[in-house]
């Protein structure tokens, strides 16, 4: 087994550790449908070293001609800023001092609940090289937003990366994608077809 591959093993079996993926459970989304699999991105922030050290692990996947061309990690609120905020330190951490230390750009909400980027922003990114990271990737649709703003605003997108790639993208932004894990988790069924409650399985609560 290769090292990427044995960090990426690891990766997946923390994030069941630290509960931030659920699997074999009861859920209800909340939203009419029921499912087997329930991600908490939430776990991961909870504590600071927790999302330190899976930040830690997906640096190590990226090729080393990506992290040492990235001049800015950006990424959406409120969990893909709080990674690209860590990325962006632990990448200073591992370069030379006298190199021109890593930008940070979060991408906020607009009036619309679509992600922006303040003119502040723009203007760091304009002429800049960017890594665009998420905690996870569900359809791509997040991620590919991003991208054309940095775009937009005169920044050029070398990957987009993720702690967790539920393997649901439907979009494609033009770049490559690292991800430290990946699950496919089943797809969810309406609450009043789903097995589980026919089966008389409790939901699950936590």
């Amino acid at each position: 087994m290769s090292r990427r591959d044995e960090i990426r093993e690891k990766a997946l079996k923390d994030l069941q550790q630290y509960e931030v993926l659920m699997l074999n459970g009861h859920f209800d989304f909340g939203n009419g449908f029921h499912g087997p699999v329930y991600l908490n991105p939430h776990q991961l922030f909870r504590y600071p070293s927790t999302i330190w050290r899976f930040a830690q692990d997906l640096l190590d996947l990226l090729p080393g001609s990506l992290v040492e061309a990235t001049e800015v990690v950006a990424g959406p609120v409120t969990g893909g800023a709080l990674l690209a905020h860590t990325i962006a330190g632990l990448l200073d951490s591992r370069r030379e001092i006298t190199h021109p230390p890593t930008l940070f750009a979060p991408f906020t909400l607009d009036a619309e609940c679509g992600h922006t980027l303040t003119r502040f922003y723009q203007r760091l990114m304009s002429g800049r090289k960017a890594l665009v990271v998420d905690d996870v990737r569900n359809t791509g649709q997040t991620q590919a937003r991003c991208v054309e703003l940095v775009r937009r605003a005169g920044g050029t997108v070398l990957a987009t990366a993720e702690i967790y790639d539920r393997m649901e993208a439907i979009v494609d932004p033009g770049v490559p994608n690292f991800a430290l894990a990946e699950y496919k988790a089943p797809d969810n069924v309406p609450a009043e077809e789903c097995p589980l409650c026919r089966a008389g399985v409790p939901v699950t609560t936590f």
